[in-house]
């Protein structure tokens, strides 16, 4: 439930009903535009009476949000929320872009990588320290000296950093190193892990499950901005369809549907999404036609010796060329 002041209430008048509403059990958000200030009411609303708040002559009118998501709703935040992370802003027509390896093996390989995506114009420099695999014999990561070598990294580039953290267990090794929390596909409904992320002050990176309905991931970033932190990323992956061709299946319509949605700001994944680096160029294009927010690539120097998804990863030189495309949509769409 939000409620709408009129343009002439008064300081005095808002926090009169805040106090209202808090008495009877509702947490209150406030959210205050330059001609508008919204009331969002979040809580079990059963014993408000709706024409009494309407009849308030500060009152302009009352909505109901239907979605089970509040906080994340478009109704309970009209304008878009613009997320900085060192002066670099996501979300309100920016198209920024995150790239590096999928997984940190080493000095000289992120080293190098990370080199090569500064050049060609990316914003974040990407790489996984604790690596959710789906065998157990697979790479792991590095861990912790892979996240002193993503600090190293940004230390050279200035390039801020986001990596994956996996459980409640290394949540606060990770927070340490990172300025993006990523929370992967595995993880989207750990309810455990996304309250702790809301519980900090780092900007959530939140990956769509496999099988997520839209609702499902919206409400888990509602988990997040339950507990406090409103800084939340979505991310677009792929989903899994009966369709086996590619590694998943691009959700494309989801990043037009999350923007009617919700206010959170939305980028693509299209190296998960395909599985292939051929097709990585197309759905960057589609992403960004489509509204993207920004996209999350995977960039390997040496892909045919990659500890990790080497055959979804771009070689600089390929991600230089579609660097310039991006930036060539990005002027025509006026982004």
């Amino acid at each position: 439930m939000v409620i709408v002041m009129k343009p002439s209430a008064t300081k005095e008048a808002i926090e009169k009903i805040q106090r209202k509403m808090e008495s009877l059990g509702c947490q209150v958000c406030v959210t205050q535009g330059d001609n508008y200030c919204l009331l969002g009411l979040v809580g079990d609303t059963s014993k408000i009476n709706p024409s009494q708040i309407e009849a308030n002559e500060n009152v302009d009118r009352l909505l109901k949000v239907q979605h089970p998501f509040k906080r994340a709703s478009r109704v309970f935040q009209p304008h878009d929320t613009i997320i900085d992370v060192d002066g670099i802003k996501i979300g309100g027509g920016n198209v920024v872009i995150m790239a590096g390896p999928c997984a940190v093996e080493s000095e000289e390989q992120l080293m190098t990588i990370a080199r090569e995506v500064k050049k060609h114009g990316a914003k974040f420099l990407r790489g996984g320290a604790f690596k959710p695999r789906t065998s157990p014999y697979s790479f792991q990561g590095m861990k912790e000296e892979g996240l002193k070598l993503l600090k190293k990294a940004k230390e050279e580039t200035g390039m801020p950093i986001v990596t994956e953290v996996m459980c409640q267990e290394t949540f606060d090794i990770v927070a340490e190193y990172t300025d993006i929390l990523q929370i992967g596909a595995r993880n989207m409904q750990n309810f455990a892990l996304l309250k702790k992320a809301g519980q900090c002050n780092i900007p959530i990176l939140l990956k769509r499950g496999m099988s997520a309905t839209i609702e499902e991931f919206l409400m888990s970033a509602e988990y997040i901005m339950a507990e406090g932190n409103a800084n939340v990323i979505l991310c677009e992956r792929g989903i899994r369809t009966f369709e086996t061709y590619t590694r998943n299946t691009l959700d494309i319509s989801a990043i037009p549907a999350i923007k009617e949605l919700s206010h959170l700001p939305i980028i693509v994944d299209p190296s998960h999404a395909a599985g292939k680096w051929a097709m990585v160029e197309p759905l960057s294009k589609a992403a960004v036609a489509v509204g993207a927010d920004g996209l999350i690539i995977e960039v390997h120097h040496e892909p045919d010796t990659a500890l990790s998804d080497g055959a979804q990863s771009l070689k600089p030189k390929k991600f230089g060329k579609l660097m310039t495309t991006l930036n060539h949509m990005a002027a025509a769409l006026e982004k």
